[in-house]
């Protein structure tokens, strides 16, 4: 299958990267900052690595020329912020919503036309638990993962009559650069909340992520992988 990640050079895309290229999948993916890490996940892999700004329609529907046909879309590129409502600037918040939004809006509309073609695909969008119930503190990040939960079950009636199957994971705690600026003895205060005692790693979502890629009659929802961090 041809599979295209975004924001494939570290974390959970390029878990994900690694994931579909051992078994055997064409693999694609965009990144925008960091060309040594792609680079790098591009050679251990032997993926394709573009550099593209999602929030750019004009840079997605480049990459995507050069790319071609797409079986299974993963909408993983995202960025976060952390601090009061009260606080976040509008150019932020703006930020936020152009590349964990708008970006899977990109990446969907190019990737559509080969998929109705072929009237087969899967897409896989990469939300968060606090899309599920809300963040304190992150309440732009919380609103751009809970849109992208609508936007999952909205699509999948949508595509379902042709054969597209959409579909959204929503991580815990997952130890990636993300997790970077939290002090560990909060990342220990949330391991103690998680009902099976310990936080996640990328590989844990690119799992859930290749499950939801092949299973057959499974679309619109949403696969909680937070070690019980929520449950719903």
């Amino acid at each position: 299958m041809n599979i295209v990640i975004t924001g494939g050079s570290r974390g959970i895309g390029a878990a994900c990267v690694r994931l579909f290229a051992a078994r055997g999948d064409s693999v694609s993916f965009l990144y925008e900052k960091e060309h040594e890490a792609a680079q790098a996940v591009a050679r251990e892999t032997g993926a394709r690595a573009i550099c593209c700004d999602v929030a750019s329609e004009q840079a997605v529907t480049r990459a995507f020329s050069e790319i071609g046909p797409v079986d299974v879309l993963v909408n993983n590129a995202g960025v976060c912020h952390y601090g009061l409502i009260s606080q976040i600037t509008p150019d932020a918040w703006r930020r936020l919503f152009a590349v964990n939004v708008d970006g899977a809006f990109y990446c969907i509309r190019a990737a559509l036309p080969s998929m109705l073609e072929k009237q087969s695909g899967a897409i896989v969008n990469v939300s968060s638990m606090w899309g599920q119930v809300g963040a304190s503190c992150e309440a732009a990040y919380s609103a751009t993962k809970g849109a992208l939960i609508a936007l999952t079950k909205a699509l999948a009636k949508e595509l379902g009559p042709s054969h597209i199957r959409v579909n959204a994971v929503a991580p815990g705690v997952i130890q990636t650069d993300m997790c970077a600026s939290v002090s560990p003895e909060v990342l220990e205060l949330l391991r103690e909340d998680t009902p099976v005692e310990r936080l996640g790693s990328p590989e844990d979502i690119a799992q859930a992520v290749a499950y939801l890629a092949d299973a057959p009659f499974v679309t619109g929802q949403v696969l909680g992988v937070s070690g019980g961090f929520v449950i719903t």
